[in-house]
């Protein structure tokens, strides 16, 4: 057990839940059952990729990382793949149950994980296939949750139900009543996936920083990459402080005199929590490039995930998911002491 949790990295999967909830959020819609079969989706895939990267890995970690369980002899490359395989099935079925769109989104994201572990890690292509792959599993959760809404599927109640008036519209007014509510998530799909862009972007862009830096975690000496990383850490927390759904009125979560913090307050200061948790050991990484300093900067990279997801919820409206998803924080800390998340 202890050598799958190291080979499947279980502490970084809490940063994985996130990005289909962020991607609801986008559209002004609640999670919905198919939002929930969108992060089972998003997480079989992860660890697909996490055991796929392993396999492809195993001659250069014998040298690198003997530690490791398959070059260890702890795992087998055989079951290695295998579980790569088969949990890449396990995801496309969960986003095949999502709809047609999300397994249509689904398929391109298990394509570019496999891609990248296979073809393009060691190319100057991976970073970006990396952050392309994060920018899908966000887009996932926005598509799966728009199908709810906008084919009239069972997740909507009684006052989540659109107007034959509003139905074709591609905006409607958030009133965080359904899964049908808010932007695009009554539009359809397809529509969908052009409001969730914005964030999907910002996650991306997140992604390709860290996995620039994880390409020296081995062998450290690199100053450039963990100080243009923080650099794109400040932008993105601003980004994410400020980005806001276009065209859709806060009013309706907005809280009034005397309660609490509006969806924009939430959302600024979890953005600064982001900016903390990436760009404290980014700094350090940069003064001091060795591989325990860098390694701890992409772990930093990667749990930064947490509250940037909260944030790009929160200028969603939707508070509540954002503190939800912060409570991933405290477990994937302690996981992450007892299984290093890179």
């Amino acid at each position: 057990m202890r050598a799958w949790a190291e080979l499947l990295r279980v502490s970084a999967l809490f940063t994985v839940p996130g990005d289909a909830l962020a991607g609801a959020a986008a559209l002004g819609a609640r999670p919905n059952r198919h939002t929930a079969l969108a992060v089972g989706a998003s997480l079989c895939l992860y660890e697909a990729g996490m055991a796929l990267n392993d396999w492809a890995d195993r001659e250069e970690d014998a040298i690198d990382r003997p530690h490791r369980p398959i070059p260890s002899g702890r795992i087998s490359p055989q079951a290695a793949l295998a579980a790569a395989g088969v949990l890449t099935a396990a995801g496309l079925a969960l986003a095949a149950r999502a709809g047609r769109p999300a397994l249509a989104v689904g398929t391109a994201l298990a394509a570019t994980v496999w891609s990248y572990d296979l073809r393009l890690k060691h190319t100057a292509a991976g970073p970006a296939a990396m952050g392309a792959a994060r920018a899908l599993d966000l887009m996932l959760g926005a598509t799966a949750t728009a199908t709810a809404g906008g084919s009239g599927g069972g997740d909507r109640g009684a006052a989540g139900h659109t107007s034959p008036r509003t139905e074709g519209r591609s905006r409607t007014v958030g009133t965080d009543t359904g899964a049908g509510a808010g932007t695009g998530a009554g539009a359809g799909p397809w529509a969908g996936l052009r409001t969730a862009l914005p964030s999907a972007t910002l996650l991306g862009a997140h992604t390709v920083a860290v996995t620039t830096v994880s390409r020296q975690e081995a062998q450290g000496g690199s100053t450039a990459a963990p100080l243009a990383a923080l650099v794109a850490t400040g932008v993105l927390g601003a980004a994410a402080g400020g980005l806001s759904r276009g065209g859709v009125s806060d009013a309706p979560r907005r809280a009034t005199g005397g309660g609490p913090p509006t969806a924009p307050a939430v959302a600024g200061a979890l953005a600064l929590v982001y900016a903390g948790t990436a760009g404290r050991p980014l700094l350090h990484a940069a003064l001091n490039p060795s591989p325990p300093l860098t390694q701890r900067a992409v772990g930093g990279g990667i749990r930064a995930m947490i509250p940037l997801q909260a944030a790009l919820a929160a200028r969603g409206g939707a508070v509540g998911v954002a503190l939800g998803v912060m409570g991933l924080v405290p477990l994937a800390r302690t996981f992450a002491r007892k299984v290093s998340p890179t």
